[in-house]
């Protein structure tokens, strides 16, 4: 994901890559376990049923760095833990950041400059880096923020060391690079986020990274991306052309009704999503409901024009779409406004969050159960409503156990 979030980290929210909300440990079940009631004095408020609620663990915030494709996915990864063996971790996003900043400059000085290196990644990112690096629990390395007298990630000065050195290398005019530029970057990688560990105990066990890999009870190759375009087949792999996917991981192109059914039978049997994609939308609120929202119907309604809407501050807007609540009207998402959208750089690759559950308003609208990654922030606690609508038109890519989709789509993919 890109780093929009550091513009909002600023006032606690980091978005882009930076989030908050609620429930710690969550409950599954099929049938409706959970209503937040409306006011009664406020029928527009929200009021929701939840219909399906996997277990994940707790809220996190990644505060200011660009690292929601880093927290979402090892969230992501901890619920399938839990899923297969019952399990509480806490995976270390540090260990993560660590190797992928590392390994991206290495991309960047080898590809002279012609590369992105930013605080951004994708969930294809995390993956690789435990299968070819490991992985630690939380407590095996320093704490984010506390090798520079911070209490959570600030990236800003960070950043500002490292991207300058990484950019000198890469457009340096020398003839021939020495080995020393990885071992100073990797000091200045170390001085921020801690050394990564070569061993480690935990339990009253040894543990290597690749070895605590291991132990974790899933099996790396069972998880695939998916994404819906139309300028690449169905029913094939491509690499998503966004900039944090440098690493060109593969995602399984289908169509855009094929997304829904993935998610939904993910949902129903116990598994959970990573999901990348834009939260720069006026539906996308700070306080945990997300709606594709027809604004031209708005503004319809509201007896105004676009010139007036685009005048509005933030805030302005986001007062007018909480008057409304259940009443926003929505848009129908459809492939072809998906692909216009991402040709003309509208639809952005933005941030990452997990969807782990099901919900429906008082007017059957149907949602999504959402963690961010933002701390507990916003009226949920760190948990944001997004409508269906929403997650399917403004999706760039998620990723998925196998095991959890339907099976006709996967003989249509080859995928065994």
């Amino acid at each position: 994901m890109k780093t929009l979030s550091i513009l909002f980290a600023t006032l606690c929210f980091s978005l882009n890559i930076n989030a908050t909300c609620i429930k710690d440990t969550l409950v599954t079940d099929t049938v409706a376990v959970d209503t937040i009631p409306a006011d009664s004095a406020d029928f527009s408020k929200p009021s929701f049923t939840t219909i399906i609620e996997v277990p994940i663990t707790s809220i996190k915030d990644q505060s200011r760095s660009g690292t929601c494709w880093d927290y979402s996915t090892l969230s992501f990864f901890e619920a399938e833990i839990l899923k297969k063996t019952g399990k509480e971790y806490n995976l270390s996003e540090m260990f993560i950041a660590n190797k992928n900043y590392m390994d991206r400059a290495v991309m960047k000085v080898r590809l002279h400059g012609d590369c992105q290196f930013a605080q951004g990644g994708s969930a294809h990112d995390v993956l690789y880096t435990i299968m070819q690096y490991g992985i630690c629990p939380e407590e095996a390395m320093p704490l984010p923020g506390t090798m520079y007298g911070d209490t959570l990630n600030n990236f800003t000065e960070f950043f500002h060391v490292m991207t300058p050195y990484v950019q000198a290398l890469s457009t340096s005019n020398s003839k021939r690079l020495t080995p020393a530029w990885k071992n100073g970057l990797q000091g200045i990688i170390n001085a921020y986020l801690g050394e990564t560990p070569t061993e480690f105990e935990y339990e009253g066990k040894t543990y290597t990274p690749q070895t605590f890999a291991s132990s974790l009870g899933l099996d790396w190759n069972d998880y695939i991306s998916i994404t819906s375009y139309t300028h690449h087949p169905f029913y094939t792999a491509f690499p998503l052309e966004i900039q944090d996917n440098w690493r060109q991981g593969m995602s399984w192109n289908v169509p855009m009704e094929d997304i829904s059914r993935i998610i939904d039978n993910a949902l129903s049997n116990g598994y959970t999503i990573a999901w990348g994609g834009d939260v720069s939308e006026d539906g996308f609120t700070r306080d945990g409901l997300a709606m594709l929202a027809d604004i031209k119907q708005i503004q319809d309604n509201d007896s105004s024009d676009m010139a007036h809407w685009l005048k509005l501050t933030t805030t302005e807007k986001n007062e007018r779409l909480h008057k409304l609540g259940v009443n926003i009207p929505e848009l129908t998402p459809s492939q072809e406004q998906r692909q216009k959208e991402y040709d003309n750089w509208e639809l952005t690759d933005d941030h990452g969050m997990h969807l782990y559950g099901k919900a429906v308003d008082q007017t059957g609208r149907e949602y999504y159960l959402v963690k961010n990654s933002w701390g507990k922030t916003g009226k949920y606690d760190g948990i944001w409503y997004m409508s269906k609508n929403y997650i399917i038109a403004k999706l760039m890519d998620f990723m998925v156990n196998k095991n959890a989709v339907p099976k006709d789509i996967l003989k249509k993919l080859n995928i065994k």
